[in-house]
């Protein structure tokens, strides 16, 4: 069975980090993108940022570039979001995915 569990979200003050992971398992987790996307109260789901399968590319919005770095560990089965310079409207409910799969969410608030 398919499975993604995001964990590492929280409340952040503006201008602090928090790294987000994804731990896969049900697939062979070196074989697929893996993606993390968010989406704020009242807003539509917004894609953040993608990995290739190898972890050789990468590509992030306009609104994450410079501040967010995504990652993977192969071994581990694992996709991690690393968020720096957090700013209020990065205040979201971040989901990762991959296979068609979504994990649960988990929930980052940036506020003073």
């Amino acid at each position: 069975q398919v499975q993604l569990v995001e964990s590492g979200g929280g409340l952040v003050q503006p201008g602090g980090s928090l790294r987000l992971s994804c731990a896969a398992s049900g697939f062979t987790f070196r074989n697929y993108a893996m993606r993390w996307y968010r989406q704020a109260p009242g807003k539509e789901r917004e894609l953040v940022a993608t990995i290739t399968s190898a972890g050789s590319h990468t590509n992030y919005a306009d609104s994450a570039k410079g501040r967010f770095t995504i990652s993977r560990d192969n071994a581990k089965n694992t996709v991690y979001l690393q968020m720096n310079s957090l700013k209020p409207d990065d205040t979201a409910v971040y989901y990762c995915t991959g296979r068609n799969a979504w994990g649960q969410g988990t929930q980052v608030t940036v506020s003073s």
